[in-house]
């Protein structure tokens, strides 16, 4: 072969490759660079502005910017709150409480009282020994637990665990798609994270990191016991840097209920790993849309017509009837909601606040007999017994007396 022969195959060689490449990988440091999620608005100006409106963009405030964050009542005197609405730097959460941090040179810190947004009452704040694992590793003084390692991981996107800084508060686009500075440069689909393009685990682990009850399979990480999964970014094996918090069956803990089921808040995605819907690879994003819906849980759609895009009566995933013969309760009452006997409200967040189960388990009023878990029969039926909910389920003729009493 001439010389001018073996550099014109060369020359093809390589203008074949870079016709065969829609887009070449960006730089590695490019890949890392978290811009914030401002810097996704020119583009997805829609999308953007949804997302604002939603608990997940405002769930920790800066008073001082934003003083109708605070919602608990200050005026009426109350000796759990020693603390005045000057003295907070950052209001968290709205929806079923809100706790309110105090920073200390470089770590935030909550303080001793929290309002119970539901019954509008202030109650203690602080984490009794035997309840979260991470109590006995941290001293027994509540302004001696750093928010850091226990909370901010979630509440922020890029947060550093050698300076404690972050690129934004709150659950910005890259706490969901990655750092975005390569997509920004150029933004192609090769180079940030979209969880619909990601397989079934891979898509759900996204949520997963921080709706989940676990610790980091490395801690301590640089000295320091971290609640929240330290090194996760999306597109990762969430399970490769973060385990679930461990269960044995018939133990009633804080974390469980004997038969598994998410005993507190923020263990949906311990719920929902067991559940058959997940088995079958439906991802979290079927139902909430993350960037806003306004309606309640972030739903695509409202009440039992979520359910029913996939569990209609002609749907091989359906009861086979409408809503009212599956449930035998009226179409407008509570009783007929599908969420009301397979999402009970049987986690609890505070006091009596409890949210939904995510297992999608109906529980049997027999296993609260056996062991004490909350079912949704005797829950609304406050004046019944189990035994007249077991009597009840035992004329329905299209539930099985088997399954009722397992």
């Amino acid at each position: 072969m001439t010389l001018r022969s073996l550099v014109c195959l060369t020359l093809l060689s390589v203008t074949s490759a870079i016709a065969c490449t829609k887009s070449p990988p960006p730089r590695e440091e490019a890949t890392k660079t978290f811009v914030g999620s401002r810097a996704c608005r020119d583009c997805h100006q829609d999308i953007f502005d949804r997302w604002q409106t939603t608990l997940m963009a405002n769930v920790v405030r800066d008073p001082k910017q934003h003083p109708e964050a605070i919602v608990a009542d200050f005026s009426t005197p109350n000796p759990l709150v020693t603390f005045k609405p000057e003295d907070v730097d950052f209001t968290y959460g709205t929806k079923w409480k809100q706790r309110y941090w105090k920073k200390r040179g470089d770590d935030y810190f909550v303080l001793p009282a929290q309002w119970d947004v539901r019954n509008k009452v202030w109650r203690p704040y602080h984490v009794q020994p035997g309840t979260d694992w991470w109590v006995p590793l941290y001293p027994a003084e509540q302004e001696a637990r750093p928010t850091g390692p226990l909370c901010d991981g979630c509440h922020s996107v890029n947060y550093d665990i050698k300076t404690h800084a972050v690129t934004e508060w709150n659950v910005g686009c890259e706490r969901c798609h990655g750092a975005g500075g390569a997509h920004v440069a150029r933004p192609v689909k090769s180079n940030i994270v979209n969880p619909s393009r990601l397989d079934d685990v891979l898509a759900n682990d996204v949520c997963i990191q921080c709706h989940s009850q676990g610790r980091p399979r490395a801690n301590p990480i640089d000295g320091r016991y971290y609640d929240w999964a330290v090194g996760y970014q999306p597109g990762d094996r969430l399970s490769a840097t973060w385990a679930l918090e461990d269960h044995r069956l018939g133990e009633n803990t804080f974390t469980h209920w004997p038969d598994g089921s998410a005993h507190k808040n923020r263990m949906q995605g311990n719920d929902f790993i067991q559940s058959r819907m997940y088995e079958k690879g439906v991802r979290c994003y079927a139902c909430h849309d993350s960037h806003g819906t306004g309606r309640d849980a972030l739903l695509r759609f409202p009440g039992n017509e979520m359910c029913l895009q996939c569990h209609g009566p002609q749907r091989q995933a359906g009861p086979g009837v409408t809503p009212e013969a599956h449930s035998h309760h009226g179409t407008n009452s509570e009783g007929n909601r599908c969420v009301a006997c397979h999402m009970p409200q049987i986690a609890t967040t505070i006091a009596d606040v409890n949210v939904r189960s995510h297992t999608f388990n109906f529980v049997s009023p027999s296993m609260t007999e056996k062991y004490g878990i909350p079912n949704p029969c005797t829950s609304c039926h406050k004046d019944k017994t189990t035994r007249w909910a077991l009597d009840a389920l035992g004329q329905w003729s299209n539930i099985s007396p088997w399954r009722m009493t397992r």
